[in-house]
């Protein structure tokens, strides 16, 4: 019998149970029909921007499950989830690189459909900062716990626990301010530099945020490890 000829089981709407399932009526219409845009290209800019808030609900999904872990005594569980975040910030990254196809005067149409909308106004982004303002808290909450300073972390081995669930947080920050720097170069291509965003921002303060760090004292630990100690003597991480 060919799958699409047996019947729906699952409760809800649609001809099929992955429609059903997936709620794809529901889903294929939340975006702007042809009788709506201002120009066809509209249905490219708001996919993309819609389906980067769907990754980013997933990324703060496991960034809140990474802090679970983590509130347990579970490293190990909580760097898997990190690892799956800093997979979906790679995926929202990837899927901008299509916008550079949008020409200038396309968006310049676009753009009077947005009123004041801008990226600022992300409910993902919200999230994903608070998501991450938990797991530095956490983090160093159990550095704390077990008497052990951020360097002191580095200087360890890459396979200790702790070294492994450091570097998974560094990656999650490296992944967001990647993130950053491709929306940006996006923007500036589309739009060019010294243009204000719809809420007036200019451009041209975007590369400002792509310096700042959602987990500092890792980054401020490598410079650390780097620091001429006091009394000249060899840092601990190259002693003999």
């Amino acid at each position: 019998m060919p799958v699409s000829s047996l019947p729906a089981v699952l409760p809800g709407a649609g001809p099929t149970d992955y429609a059903r399932y997936m709620r794809t009526d529901a889903l294929l219409s939340l975006q702007r029909g042809p009788t709506e845009w201002v120009h066809p290209d509209e249905l490219l800019f708001q996919i993309v921007h819609q389906a980067s808030e769907l990754w980013l609900k997933l990324c703060g999904s496991l960034l809140s499950r990474a802090f679970t872990h983590l509130g347990v005594g579970q490293p190990g569980a909580a760097e898997l989830q990190l690892r799956r975040a800093s997979e979906t910030l790679r995926l929202t990254t990837d899927q901008l690189h299509i916008l550079r196809s949008l020409p200038p005067a396309h968006f310049a149409v676009i753009r009077t459909a947005l009123g004041t909308g801008s990226g600022f106004e992300s409910p993902g982004w919200r999230l994903l900062r608070a998501a991450t303002t938990e797991l530095d808290i956490a983090f160093s909450r159990l550095l704390s716990e077990h008497r052990i300073a951020p360097a002191d972390v580095y200087r360890g081995q890459p396979s200790d626990p702790l070294y492994r669930l450091a570097e998974a947080l560094v990656e999650v920050d490296e992944r967001i301010a990647l993130w950053r720097t491709e929306h940006y170069s996006v923007a500036t291509r589309v739009i060019g530099q010294g243009v204000l965003g719809t809420r007036h921002t200019p451009i041209d303060s975007l590369p400002a945020l792509i310096a700042h760090r959602r987990f500092p004292t890792l980054w401020e630990a490598r410079k650390d490890l780097f620091a001429a100690p006091a009394d000249g003597a060899c840092p601990r991480s190259v002693r003999p």
